[in-house]
């Protein structure tokens, strides 16, 4: 029986989504066998021309290198799936959006001819299509080992739709943001990550990106309740996800208020 060929590419990112793939430990010797890796630079295996039935991407769009990449990868690609926060929003590098980027290029290079730079960075889907894309900063093993298992049994993959305050309700994690009046983004934010912050007493950053019916402005709101100023606001929503447009128009709301 012919594996499927599976390839992991890597664009604008810091490889942290790359490495839920390392981590498997013996889970990945088993995936192995199951598929046919053919292109995984982390892991040692190059080739990234190859026709492949499933791409793994991480990273963001920041060059025009990487903008003619993506195109040649979805060509050949047959299911194309977006891993982590840079590949689905833009990630971090993203915040540079909010700025001239030749300003931020003068400032940092010698010679910043040099560098070849996109305007903005993007994330994958602005650019091609994303059958699946998996959010987290970074994403976990279990995702990665559940989309996979779902493909090989010629299942759409599924993933919940709850959020983090769900997953701290199971937990049995005391409300950073009620009892501490602490600027928590689990009410907005896509559960996955288990909650891994509020179970050590801090808020939620919003590492797996804006829930679907996330109510950034009721949140913002509640922020503003705690004396945050709507710089500080703003902030909190400009973060791993900040490219979103559930996060970057609720910052840009917040900060038109002080006028």
């Amino acid at each position: 029986m012919t594996k499927i060929k599976v390839a992991v590419h890597k664009f604008s990112s810091c490889d942290g989504c790359q490495l839920a793939f390392i981590n498997m430990g013996e889970d990945l010797l088993t995936l192995a066998e199951l598929v046919d890796i053919r292109h995984f630079a982390e892991a040692g295996m190059l080739d990234e021309n190859a026709q492949v039935d499933i791409a793994f991407v991480e990273g963001s769009i920041s060059t025009p290198t990487e903008l003619a990449r993506i195109k040649t990868i979805r060509e050949n690609s047959r299911y194309l799936i977006s891993i982590g926060a840079c590949a689905t929003s833009g990630g971090i590098q993203a915040l540079r959006n909010l700025h001239t980027t030749n300003t931020w290029v003068e400032a940092i290079y010698a010679q910043p001819s040099y560098i070849e730079t996109l305007d903005k960075v993007s994330a994958i889907s602005e650019h091609v299509r994303v059958d699946f894309e998996l959010w987290g900063c970074p994403v976990s093993s279990e995702q990665i080992i559940a989309t996979l298992r779902g493909l090989l049994l010629g299942v759409t993959p599924k993933h919940s739709s709850e959020k983090v305050c769900m997953e701290c309700k199971r937990a049995g994690n005391i409300c950073t943001l009620v009892t501490q009046q602490i600027a928590c983004l689990g009410p907005v934010t896509h559960a996955g990550c288990g909650a891994i912050c509020p179970r050590m007493g801090r808020d939620c950053y919003a590492c797996y990106g804006p829930a679907n019916d996330a109510n950034t402005a009721a949140l913002s709101n509640r922020f503003a309740g705690f004396g945050l100023l709507p710089k500080q606001i703003a902030a909190r929503f400009a973060l791993f996800n900040n490219n979103h447009p559930l996060f970057k128009n609720i910052a840009h709301a917040v900060e038109e208020k002080k006028s």
